[in-house]
């Protein structure tokens, strides 16, 4: 079920108890982006908690690191970002400047409340390019939309690359060595 189909069963559910409990229903759950105070000491004079206004923002590289982690959930992925960007970490890991970026790979736009996200992975040799890819599509959008509580409106993935088996990231490490 998508996130909103159990939105809208959510609030058919609530409607239907308001309709059999009248008066006595739970107050209605406020909408997204609206958070209420603590009910102890912050009530208004009618005994609801008043809702507390301001702004969030979610930096880009909160959401490239989420996408990256989903991406990497999924059975088949190997790695991610392109050539140049594993060899450059790979580099930069055996001179010892840092540690490899958690959002490798993945580049994000927030544009009016929607994101836009762009992810390149490695898939393990023997997985299904097309099933892999697909889930990882599938997974980064639901990660993100659930701990970010945006609307993904767009997640591209290209895979770059194929992990062959007996290869790893020490390889890399060697051919970008030479």
């Amino acid at each position: 079920m998508t996130d909103v189909a159990a939105v809208d069963a959510i609030e058919d559910e609530l409607d239907k108890q308001d309709g059999e409990h009248g008066d006595d229903a739970p107050e209605a759950i406020p909408g997204p982006g609206v958070f209420t105070l603590p009910e102890t000491g912050f009530t208004g004079a009618d005994g609801i908690a008043e809702a507390v206004l301001g702004r969030i923002k979610v930096a880009d590289e909160v959401v490239e690191k989420v996408a990256a982690l989903a991406a990497l959930e999924i059975a088949g992925v190997a790695d991610l970002g392109g050539d140049l960007e594993r060899a450059f970490e790979t580099v930069r890991d055996r001179i010892g400047i840092g540690s490899k970026r958690a959002n490798q790979g993945v580049r994000a736009q927030i544009i009016n409340e929607q994101v836009i996200i762009d992810i390149t992975i490695v898939i393990e040799y023997g997985y299904v390019v097309m099933e892999v890819a697909t889930d990882v599509r599938a997974n980064v959008a639901r990660s993100v939309s659930h701990m970010l509580g945006m609307r993904v409106s767009e997640v591209n993935v290209t895979v770059d690359d194929v992990r062959l088996p007996g290869e790893g990231p020490a390889d890399e490490a060697e051919e970008a060595g030479r």
